[in-house]
This record gives C-alpha cells, structure tokens and sequence, in this order.
C-alpha cells in the first residue's frame, strides 16, 4: 500500500469529489445538502477557492483520490478576509484511518501560508469524530446552534471550532 499523499486538486478532481461529497449527504451530517449537486459543480467549487489562491487539496492512497479538503474566507466581507472556514471529506471506504487529520494538517499550514489568521470548522450534526480531529490539533468549541438543522429525521447542532494559527500582532 502507497503512502498518503496530498496535492493541489485540479478540475479533473471534481468527479472523484463529487463521488465522497455524495456519499455524505446521502448517508451522513456534517452537510445539510439533501440532494448530492452534481460534479460540475465540484468543478467549479475547485476553480474558485484555487482561483482565490486558497487551498484545496486532495489526499490520495494508490491512485485513488481517498479525501478532499479546503478552506475558504469565512464570510464575504472584507473583514474576515484573514479568517477561513474548513470543509473536509474522507471517503467512505478510508475513515479512521488519519486522512482527515492528515488533510487538516496540511489544510493548516496552506491557510497560514496564503495569510488566514484564523481558522473556523463549522461542524454540522456535531460528528463526534470531527470534533475530535480538530481539538486533536489545538481547535476549541467556540460556540453551538442547537437544533440548527434537520436532516434524517432529526435536529441537528452546528458547533463551531476555532483555530488561531497567528498572532493578531503579526498583522
């Protein structure tokens, strides 16, 4: 079995992303989508955030692309421009295994490369192992909605993490 590897996606990405992003709005919580969009809009997704210069990145196991991640600006003000928002996948045939975490390193050091100062993971249905994976690299919950969602019958919490990769004095 290769080792882990993590790259820059490409729009040709955007099929192989389309494929684990379904499987979690289908089966899973951490996105509200209830319909999986199709991988043109995957491809799209990649063209924005690579054409802003943020990271998107996609982990790969023996030529399979096995997880994707990325961070874009928090909010669409030019306020939060040194604050992003992670979003990060794992197939389902790969989880538990260190892919997340693998990418939430790497998905750090970008955003601290491109100059985000902060960074925010809005987990939706609380996943445990979310949570885990990003107190495991020094995020804190910052903040809960409860009941912020409704997806397989049932309310789901949103908890927010916080990373604080810089100092504010370093701006």
């Amino acid at each position: 079995m290769e080792q882990l590897a993590i790259r820059d996606a490409t729009p040709d990405d955007a099929e192989a992303v389309a494929a684990i992003y379904g499987h979690h709005v289908l089966h899973g919580t951490a996105s509200y989508d209830v319909e999986p969009p199709p991988a043109e809009y995957h491809r799209e997704k990649i063209e924005q955030v690579t054409g802003a210069g943020w990271p998107f990145l996609i982990a790969e196991r023996d030529g399979q692309v096995v997880g994707y991640a990325y961070a874009t600006q928090f909010r669409d003000r030019e306020g939060y421009r040194f604050t992003a928002e992670d979003s990060i996948y794992v197939h389902p045939n790969w989880m538990g295994q260190g892919i997340g975490g693998a990418l939430l390193d790497s998905l750090i050091e970008r955003s601290v490369e491109f100059g985000f100062r902060t960074l925010i993971a809005v987990i939706g249905g609380a996943e445990a192992g979310s949570v885990g994976v990003h107190a495991s690299r020094g995020f804190r919950e910052v903040g809960r909605l409860h009941a912020a969602g409704f997806k397989h019958g049932r309310w789901l919490d949103n908890v927010y993490m916080q990373l604080e990769m810089r100092s504010t004095a370093d701006y």
